[in-house]
């Protein structure tokens, strides 16, 4: 079922267009959101979740239009930029008691829970943290108020290879449990190793919105790696 449904979504730039951005985000898949550097993840996300105003197109978001609904809406999702960069010095159940306030959803037992499953001390700051342990705190936060669809931008980016493959085993226990996680990246071994489906966007346009298997038989060769293959179609060489 699409909880997430994008719809020719356009945002101009002096220069650079996201051109007619449309794709779906599925309950309880992972959704990797794969393109260079400068592609349009950043602009697409932070579109759709109306951080900035697009020209034209439309998202509706458990069946109803975010316009009109952004309130109600955005208490059911999680987002991410990536690490805590808001109060570093404070106590993470100093920023806890701050965001609690604006959330009639929130779970204090799901708090404790991801607490513990995260490892997090909640009497350290941010300041504190490593950058793997930053981005479990935006997690932690996020799912303490039952998001439903977790929408996080380069969660992985800056991570070390055992932080980021922890993270990305979180994100498959949250797609058990029913979560949508939808994450962009450029690191293309991310979305091998946890992704249902994958949404390619190449300069603006997306490119192709299917699951990953779908999309291996479409563009890839025989033998080649999901890494071969973005890199192939980046160059502008198509299936042979």
């Amino acid at each position: 079922m699409s909880i997430v449904e994008v719809r020719n979504l356009v945002k101009k730039y002096p220069s650079f267009t996201l051109d007619s951005a449309s794709f779906r985000i599925e309950a309880g898949r992972i959704t990797g959101f794969i393109g260079r550097n400068g592609a349009g993840k950043t602009t697409t996300i932070k579109s759709m979740l109306n951080l900035v105003h697009p020209d034209s197109g439309e998202v509706d978001c458990f069946g109803l239009p975010l316009a009109g609904n952004e309130k109600a809406i955005k208490k059911r999702i999680g987002y991410s930029t990536g690490t805590v960069g808001w109060y570093p010095r404070k106590k993470i159940r100093d920023l806890v008691g701050i965001v609690r306030r604006f959330y009639d959803t929130w779970d204090e037992d799901a708090y404790r829970r991801y607490l513990a499953l995260f490892d997090l001390d909640e009497n350290k700051a941010p300041i504190e943290l490593s950058e793997g342990m930053k981005v479990k705190v935006n997690l932690l936060l996020a799912l303490s108020h039952r998001a439903e669809v977790l929408i996080l931008d380069e969660p992985t980016s800056g991570l070390d290879p055992f932080s980021r493959g922890e993270l990305l085993d979180i994100f498959t226990g949250l797609r058990d449990e029913g979560v949508a996680v939808f994450f962009s990246t450029h690191i293309i071994s991310d979305i091998e190793k946890c992704a249902d489906d994958i949404v390619y966007i190449s300069k603006g346009r997306i490119a192709a919105a299917m699951p990953r298997e779908a999309f291996a038989a479409q563009f890839s060769k025989d033998g080649e790696s999901l890494e071969e293959t973005m890199l192939r179609l980046e160059r502008g060489e198509q299936h042979a």
